[in-house]
């Protein structure tokens, strides 16, 4: 990590390789809708938006810190494009928050964990006035630990949980179920005890509210932020290959630059691409003809699904992607693949690795198209994705502590806690180069993702080694952001009725089988046809009759 961003997604890949969620032991919910502000005695299902969800909200009071040197635009982040003062760095609050009071949290965690009593912990826990036991877990197992955790009666003080997983309403139920509503602590001008936490944008905040109560501290996302198809510009210049700009060109130009010979192939799995290509809105979503249809039943989903089909029947995807093994990433770095598709974070991720290693690397983010040319339409992302939540029967102190320790992870850019979240100790954990901080070995085992997923701040780019990438990745989100558009759920979190949980489990399987060749169109079909007979046509109605009272924002 550098001075950045909250991360946008060092996640979902590795969540998205373990979907299977234990089931959650939690009373299911009766099939009433959250419309207004609830309590912890209302229904779990549902969604709070409008007035009522604006009653459950903090107050947004903005940083003063680090002026942006590219403002947000088009639904970006901001970006910051030069050296930081590090000599000039203040702190966000003054004081301690923490009062020192033992407190657990489980996170998710990618690469192996530092020890309880490392250097990095230690010196966090010092400053922010915590102590906290962390129970870091396998980012890529998380999902079944977390539902085996929430089904226990042992639930630590403070738990991660992120969106992707919330399988059908099980999770979200349980964080309605299991988590305490924080509204007491953090509604209105009360959260102005907590600045940073204040300096979170509204709309991530609204995402934290379930059951009818504010519960979950968010990680705030820029809404164009999404999934990226970068391709290797040195060689694409070498090659005097041109940047397709249709799904047709596209697998053109992959025919021309495969040689399996040369073990060349021109991109790796593209799926993730395909929603954008072929413009298809995630989720429900009430459609231009007035009708509230699920991603599955529009048209552009089989076509998404046949164009990924021919990629990979043509030969020109990895044979190690098409048997899902290795990583994209190194296959991309190494030349072996010319396209790649990833988060906005690999942009910084493979440039800094390669930047000795070999520099006439040269990596660049490819412009979305729509399927037969022109613009594309691309999707918001949603505000927030992950959320901090706190366990019911906590005490005062643990909540407080908890909260001091999300606003301290939650500083923004330009502030000493900012730099001790995301580099550590100087000395130990980085030392300072042209005015610019190196993470030693010490660092780089140490100062892991932990910290940062308890809460951020509003979404930001930096990068002070390799600031021309930060101004990249700002100016791709504005450039990709004036197509964006919200779904009927924008900025609404769902909680299905659990019966609905694994009505759509069959999908993901079938879709990797299907463009692989190994599945038929018909099985795609009859699969669309079985979840409507076995519940979809029935969560339509509930849908509907979620926005009939909740309203929407598309």
């Amino acid at each position: 990590m550098t001075l950045n961003s909250a991360p946008s997604g060092p996640s979902r890949r590795s969540f998205l390789a373990s979907t299977a969620v234990t089931a959650v032991a939690v009373a299911g919910g009766m099939p009433l809708l959250t419309a207004c502000g609830g309590s912890d005695s209302g229904s779990r299902e549902g969604a709070t938006s409008g007035k009522a969800a604006e009653k459950l909200l903090p107050a947004y009071v903005a940083s003063k810190f680090a002026k942006p040197d590219i403002p947000a635009k088009n639904g970006s982040a901001d970006g910051y494009t030069g050296k930081i003062d590090l000599a000039a760095l203040t702190a966000s609050v003054p004081g301690k928050l923490g009062t020192d009071a033992p407190l657990t949290i489980m996170s998710p965690l990618w690469g192996s964990p530092p020890k309880g009593d490392c250097a990095y912990y230690k010196a966090l826990d010092a400053a922010a006035g915590t102590k906290i036991t962390w129970q870091n877990q396998d980012g890529n197992t998380y999902a079944q630990k977390l539902g085996a955790v929430l089904a226990s009666s042992s639930i630590p003080d403070m738990v991660v949980v992120p969106q992707w997983i919330m399988n059908g309403g099980k999770i979200a139920n349980a964080v309605t179920a299991k988590f305490m509503d924080l509204g007491p602590y953090l509604q209105g001008d009360k959260v102005k005890k907590y600045a940073n936490l204040a300096a979170i944008p509204s709309d991530a905040w609204r995402m934290g509210i379930f059951g009818g109560a504010l519960r979950g501290i968010p990680m705030s996302v820029a809404p164009a932020t999404f999934i990226v198809p970068y391709y290797r510009k040195d060689i694409f210049d070498k090659k005097g290959y041109t940047v397709p700009k249709s799904a047709d060109e596209f697998l053109s130009w992959a025919k021309d630059a495969t040689s399996a010979k040369a073990k060349v192939w021109a991109c790796g799995d593209m799926s993730w691409i395909g929603g954008n290509i072929f413009p298809n809105a995630p989720g429900w979503n009430i459609d231009p003809d007035g009708k509230l249809r699920f991603s599955k039943e529009r048209p552009e989903y089989l076509e998404g699904l046949e164009w990924i089909r021919k990629l990979f029947a043509a030969g020109v995807v990895h044979p190690d992607d098409k048997a899902r093994t290795g990583d994209p990433g190194q296959r991309f770095a190494s030349g072996q693949i010319l396209v790649f598709e990833s988060d906005m974070s690999a942009w910084y991720n493979q440039a800094a690795e390669q930047a000795k290693a070999n520099p006439d690397f040269q990596i660049e983010a490819m412009d979305l198209f729509g399927a037969h040319g022109g613009n594309p339409t691309i999707w918001a992302t949603s505000p927030a994705n992950i959320w901090s939540v706190i366990r019911k029967g906590a005490s005062k102190e643990t909540v407080e502590n908890a909260l001091a320790a999300a606003n301290f992870a939650a500083a923004p850019y330009g502030t000493k806690e900012r730099m001790f979240v995301d580099y550590g100790v100087q000395g130990t954990h980085y030392t300072v180069k042209d005015g610019v901080p190196v993470k030693t070995d010490k660092g780089n085992t140490e100062v892991i993702n932990a910290w940062q997923m308890l809460a951020t701040p509003a979404p930001y780019l930096a990068h002070p080694d390799l600031p021309e990438v930060a101004r990249k990745q700002v100016e791709y989100q504005q450039r990709m952001g004036a197509f964006l558009k919200k779904t009927s759920t924008y900025g609404m979190t769902i909680v299905e009725p659990t019966r609905y949980a694994t009505l759509s489990s069959q999908f993901e399987q079938l879709e990797i089988d299907f463009v692989r060749g190994n599945k038929k169109l018909s099985d795609v079909q009859q699969a669309i046809s079985t979840w409507k007979s076995s519940g979809g046509d029935k969560l339509r109605d509930w849908y509907k009759e979620l926005l009939d009272k909740n309203g929407s924002d598309n």
